[in-house]
């Protein structure tokens, strides 16, 4: 080459490097595809035979390997990623971590349609021994995690409960599924507090949350309405575990034990687990507090209208007994079924709008009356357990506002709802009293705890 040849390449090189500011190895490609410009443009007789001098450019290595066009030379595999116009082999593309929120009406399809993911992938985890259902009820809220590499699916995880999680890798014999045990801690807690003008706000103050309330409320709702019977001055103290995962607090776990003190009465509970594994609330000396028949069938609201076998119907201005009690509630309240029975009607009524009938057997009949709509399955002559939720509260039939009809009749006979005497339950079994006392007395003597704070967490 002579010294004005290599002078002029020597200066497009740093011309082409100026303009377009890159590394090394793409001046040495701007160099070689202009320096192939200036000759055929200075030399015809090569852009005459353009395939004479092409053919000894690209020439195929003889070692296996392959010729880019800066003229270096790369395995031939690498070659075969390059993109057309590029010099280097693209990095390697590794697993991606998607965490997808499910949205309101959700399903894995769709999730998997969104993140552009094989839907083969998602036939294969569904066909996968006993898990189906852990895959397909999803819950609004919760949390899914996919390992992918592009359209493949590497991994899926859910929570499936709070104490275990459902993991799916990929092998080399295709998914596996198993279920990990989520790494759980309880702490039990004692909080006491008397009540001003709620059980909720008291219950809050005393630091509880509102799930423990409610848990609260369910344990003494045979022996106190705590719809009407709640008043400034009652006190309570209550045990209960929390559970926390890694240093977490996840939610409050079962009450443990707890006292409530209503119109001056005193009212104690304590949880036993018997041996077979069956859990229930007791009195200290045995006896289930869990009652035949619930005392409201409805949580949380206010009564409207009492028992009164001399009211004005509001509606039709007539002396009209009121043979059970009106409990207002939003529209679309769940009703549950007072106590263990069979439902002998389910239909429209009359002034009753919506209605359900149980019979519970020993003469014993309750009725839910104005219902907005009932609950899945609902019909004559299927049995339900008491706390079912049957129905839900509305205002259909004779009335001017949302709220739930509630009767109690025994051998025909309408008797109040809040103050008949319900049947008890089945007491601890005699062969288990030792066990029971010797479980049991530890939580009790924790709602009697020493003076001091009014909040005591362990």
């Amino acid at each position: 080459m002579s010294p004005e040849t290599e002078f002029s390449l020597r200066a497009l090189v740093r011309s082409r490097a100026a303009r377009l500011r890159v590394g090394p190895l793409a001046v040495l490609a701007a160099a070689a595809l202009g320096a192939w410009g200036w000759l055929e443009a200075q030399h015809p007789a090569v852009h005459g035979n353009p395939g004479q001098a092409r053919s000894a450019t690209t020439a195929p290595p003889t070692d296996g390997r392959e010729r880019t066009a800066s003229g270096a030379t790369v395995p031939a595999a690498s070659a075969a990623r390059l993109a057309p116009g590029t010099n280097a082999a693209p990095a390697a593309t590794g697993p991606a971590t998607s965490a997808v929120v499910v949205g309101r009406n959700d399903t894995l399809d769709r999730i998997f349609r969104r993140l552009q993911l094989r839907l083969a992938d998602l036939a294969a985890l569904r066909v996968l021994p006993g898990i189906r259902a852990d895959i397909d009820r999803l819950k609004p809220g919760e949390t899914l995690t996919l390992v992918h590499r592009g359209a493949e699916v590497l991994g899926f995880s859910r929570r499936v409960s709070l104490a275990q999680t459902l993991d799916i890798e990929r092998e080399a014999s295709g998914f596996q599924a198993r279920l990990l045990a989520n790494p759980l801690e309880t702490r039990t807690r004692t909080v006491t507090g008397s009540i001003d003008s709620s059980l909720f706000e008291a219950m809050e103050s005393a630091g509880a949350h509102d799930q423990t309330t409610l848990a609260l409320a369910d344990i003494f709702a045979w022996d106190i309405d705590f719809l009407t019977d709640i008043q400034p001055g009652d006190a309570f103290t209550v045990t209960y575990e929390e559970v926390y995962e890694k240093g977490k607090y996840l939610q409050d776990g079962p009450i443990l034990a707890a006292r409530f003190v209503n119109h001056g009465r005193e009212y104690l509970a304590v949880r036993y687990v018997a041996p077979d594994g069956r859990a229930g609330y007791y009195t200290p000396d045995g006896r289930s507090l869990h009652k035949a028949f619930l005392r409201a069938p409805l949580q949380f609201t206010r009564v409207s209208s009492p028992f009164n076998l001399h009211r004005r119907h509001p509606i039709l201005n007539l002396i009209r007994a009121h043979k059970g009690v009106d409990y207002a509630a939003p529209i679309g309240t769940p009703v549950h079924a007072a106590g263990d029975g069979r439902i002998i009607f389910a239909g429209r009524k009359g002034g009753y709008g919506n209605l359900i009938e149980i019979d519970h057997s020993r003469g014993i009949t309750t009725v839910y009356g104005h219902l907005s709509r009932f609950a899945r399955d609902i019909r004559p002559g299927r049995r339900v357990e008491q706390g079912e939720v049957i129905a839900y509260v509305g205002m259909t039939g004779l009335a001017t506002g949302p709220h739930l009809h509630y009767e109690y009749r025994v051998n025909g006979v309408y008797k109040n709802p809040q103050t008949v005497v319900l049947p008890d339950a089945v007491p601890i079994d005699a062969g288990l009293r030792a066990d029971f006392a010797a479980k049991t007395s530890p939580l009790l003597g924790t709602l009697y705890p020493p003076e001091g704070p009014a909040l005591v967490s362990r």
